[in-house]
């Protein structure tokens, strides 16, 4: 349930109420917003919460049942969007910033000239992996713990935060060190271990769509990181699979607004990983723009047809260029009321 302050509540008051959660055993979560603070209280054994052990307190204005299955993450729960910074970039304020990158880091040149392309053309974050989860043992893997040096050279040299992904726990540590933004992948979804250790990191989470995965499912995992105290999540569709054979995924546009109803994250969309086949990622991306999400996340390579991982997919400089002046157009179109 949600407990809502009256304005004037105290300091005093508001710690009243966590005092008796905790001794009911309940689990009380303190939600700020604009002018009142709130208080969600959540029982992990998943039995009915007594109403009667709050009525009547000072400084309790209401007292709102919360009927979702994913709790911290509803829009019942906190109807202001939260903001997510990534380095000094902000996600969930009517923006869309753009996150671009290589699939896989492959050399600090290689990795270095992608940076500054993506950045002159407008991105404000910079991805590459160092750990790949392939569809083949016998595919690149990625420069693991080797790469982490070339993150720190990116950063330094051209200013932009830094986003990889973490495979498991052990390289979610050594991750959470360097990068400024941890990613879980489509495949790790539901790594719930995994997504309880990024619940407890003091980064900010991109949590990709599974490819298989309901709206519902997703949120649920979204909820076992923010149950864990790490509220900075980002919501990514990167599409789902289908009967199709004409691209990798299916991009699922229409779960964007409908996420954003369901939730207050902000929610981005990769239009590279659901075509999977370069010519289809700048009209998707464009469709992306239009739907307004909170960001876009491209892969771009310096020379695809040379790329140890996903080049199909990834766009040449000059296209990627072209692509964001075109969505932010688009952007900026659909977000006009007349």
């Amino acid at each position: 349930m949600l407990i809502i302050m009256k304005k004037i509540a105290t300091k005093k008051q508001i710690q009243n109420i966590i005092i008796i959660a905790e001794e009911k055993n309940y689990k009380p979560h303190i939600i700020s917003g604009k002018d009142k603070v709130s208080i969600a209280i959540l029982n992990n054994n998943n039995e009915i919460i007594n109403l009667s052990n709050f009525l009547g307190l000072d400084g309790i204005e209401e007292i709102i049942p919360i009927t979702k299955s994913y709790k911290l993450v509803s829009r019942e729960i906190k109807q202001d969007n939260t903001i997510v910074k990534i380095g000094n970039v902000c996600f969930g304020d009517n923006s869309m910033p753009v996150i671009a990158g290589p699939c896989a880091i492959e050399s600090k040149q290689q990795a270095l000239e992608i940076a500054e392309i993506v950045k002159k053309a407008g991105a404000v974050i910079f991805r590459g992996g160092l750990f790949k989860p392939r569809s083949s043992p016998y595919s690149f893997q990625g420069l693991g713990k080797n790469g982490l040096k070339i993150l720190i050279k990116i950063r330094k040299e051209t200013g932009l935060a830094i986003v990889t992904e973490a495979m498991d726990i052990e390289n979610f540590n050594i991750l959470e060190e360097y990068a400024d933004a941890i990613q879980i992948g489509a495949r790790n979804m539901q790594n719930f271990s995994l997504l309880k250790r990024a619940g407890k990191s003091l980064k900010p989470i991109i949590l990709k769509r599974g490819m298989c995965a309901t709206l519902q499912e997703w949120l649920m995992a979204a909820e076992y990181i923010i149950n864990k105290g790490n509220n900075q999540i980002i919501l990514c569709e990167r599409g789902i699979r289908t009967f199709v054979k004409h691209s990798r995924n299916t991009l699922d546009l229409s779960v964007v607004n409908t996420a954003k109803q369901e939730t207050h994250l902000p929610v981005i969309v990769d239009p590279s990983h659901a075509a999977g086949i370069r010519d289809q990622v700048i009209p998707l991306a464009l469709a992306s723009a239009a739907v307004r999400p909170d960001g876009l996340m491209i892969e771009v390579h310096n020379k695809p047809n040379e790329a140890l991982s996903d080049g199909a997919q990834s766009l040449f400089p000059n296209q990627f260029k072209t692509l964001m002046k075109k969505a932010k157009a688009i952007y900026s179109l659909a977000g006009k009321t007349n």
